[in-house]
């Protein structure tokens, strides 16, 4: 089974989704506050953790980046409120995906499986054969979900930041529109914004660019997307 564990303060939401997803197959760990969603990772780390903006105490935003800095868990945030910035901010801080109150438990399931999917495989094809992915002297394992610089250090990416990087590998020296990158990552028909993709670009330029505010390897095409630069070889 897949296990979830759902941080939010309201008990009638947390008991609802909690038979909601029983009933659906997975195990579901809950926690109200960000005490208990540490206790609940260290005793059993969850496959996909669904976080609340807004919790008493420490809030969703700082949890979120927290767990980030430490974990490559998938992140999906829940809110009630639907401003654009709180869904950039999220994104920045490195949650996946974003979900705003109130909701359907069907389009969360989806949501869930979607990025479980997208965790457990690459988004577009790849050769088996020769999982090794170079460029710039970077290393990209597909197999392994790994990264690595030009120095050997090992470099953390959340499941969007592997998706959107294997897309740019798969297509380098290619302008790539938002909705074209979109429909890669995420499959045709996802409801999302065009900042979205602004931002997880933001967010992969930070990890490998010398300079991510003088960006050479993802560079932005005015008024056609983004171009990967590099040379891309496989072994």
């Amino acid at each position: 089974m897949s296990r979830l564990l759902i941080v939010d303060d309201d008990v009638e939401i947390l008991a609802l989704l909690k038979k909601f997803f029983v009933q659906h197959g997975y195990d579901v760990d809950l926690a109200a506050e960000g005490q208990a969603m540490w206790a609940a990772i260290a005793e059993q780390r969850p496959d996909t953790l669904i976080l609340d903006l807004m919790l008493p105490g420490e809030g969703g935003l700082s949890l979120c980046q927290k767990v980030r800095a430490q974990t490559g868990i998938p992140i999906i945030m829940l809110t009630g409120m639907a401003e654009l910035s709180d869904r950039i901010i999220g994104l920045e801080l490195g949650a996946d995906d974003y979900l705003t109150k109130p909701f359907d438990p069907r389009e969360l399931l989806a949501r869930v499986r979607a990025l479980q999917r997208r965790a457990g495989e690459p988004s577009v094809p790849v050769d088996a054969a020769r999982p090794l992915i170079g460029f710039a002297g970077w290393q990209l394992d597909i197999t392994c979900r790994e990264l690595r610089s030009p120095e050997q250090v090992m470099i953390p990416l959340s499941g969007a930041e592997f998706d959107l990087l294997v897309v740019f590998l798969e297509h380098p020296q290619r302008i790539l529109g938002r909705e074209q990158l979109i429909d890669l990552t995420r499959g045709h028909g996802h409801d999302a914004y065009d900042r979205s993709i602004d931002v997880q670009v933001s967010r992969l330029r930070r990890k490998i660019e010398p300079d991510s505010k003088r960006p050479e390897l993802i560079r932005t095409v005015r008024n056609g997307g983004y171009l990967f630069t590099a040379k891309v070889s496989r072994s």
